[in-house]
């Protein structure tokens, strides 16, 4: 009988570990970090922050689950994707800007050329 009380609590504690993030998620995270570095977020001083950020969340993460953190993993690998996508939404911002400020000059260079 206290054979099978152990291999009970045996069962129950092994059922208490947690898994760590999914490989889709990982990859996932890893894909907007890549995204992130493409539309030019290391040259766009908020991007830059988040895109370090995430960077090093995920490797956090990564440390994490393989101590058999899966719960605190996970947690990381979202902040992290949040981050990642944060980078590529103020990248983007950047270009649409930059491109918005262009125009606007050559709407003021084409108001003092007209007659």
């Amino acid at each position: 009988m206290r054979t099978s009380n152990w291999l009970v609590m045996a069962v129950l504690l092994g059922g208490c570990a947690t898994a760590g993030p999914s490989t889709e998620s990982l990859e996932a995270t890893a894909a907007s970090i890549r995204s992130a570095e493409e539309l030019g977020a290391p040259r766009v001083p908020k991007a830059s922050l988040h895109l370090q950020l995430a960077k090093e969340q995920s490797q956090h993460a990564k440390q994490l689950n393989d101590k058999g953190d899966g719960e605190e993993a996970r947690r990381l690998v979202k902040r992290a994707d949040a981050d990642a996508e944060l980078a590529v939404a103020l990248a983007r911002g950047s270009k649409e800007q930059a491109r918005a400020n262009r125009a606007m000059e050559k709407v003021n260079t084409m108001d003092t050329e007209a007659p």
